[in-house]
């Protein structure tokens, strides 16, 4: 295959086949149970997903309505890692709070 900048040419074809795609995103949820606090939910979403004292006890609050709520999105690693972060400082504190992510 020729090389698509030589010369004077330039082959605009070639370079369609290695465009580059966003990455998939994923939703990270919390679910509600009858065991965690409200408030350490809300301290979840101030330090692991950085929300506002306003946004985290909006999105507490739809957990505890709703039986779920949306935490933020994000790329795959890092829904995964914040995932994985909830469910570790959950079991730490002794709250069997479950985090789970959906692809959008």
């Amino acid at each position: 295959m020729s090389d698509p900048f030589s010369g004077d040419r330039f082959e605009a074809e070639l370079l369609d086949e290695h465009e580059v795609r966003e990455p998939r995103k994923y939703k990270v949820l919390l679910h509600n149970d009858d065991y965690t606090t409200m408030d350490f939910v809300v301290e979840i979403l101030v330090r692991v997903f950085r929300r506002s004292e306003a946004q985290a006890t909006a999105i507490m609050l739809s957990v505890h309505n709703q039986g779920y709520g949306v935490c933020g999105t994000y790329t795959a690693e890092v829904a995964e890692t914040k995932v994985d972060l909830v469910h570790r400082l959950a079991k730490s504190a002794g709250f069997p709070l479950k985090c789970s992510m959906e692809g959008e």
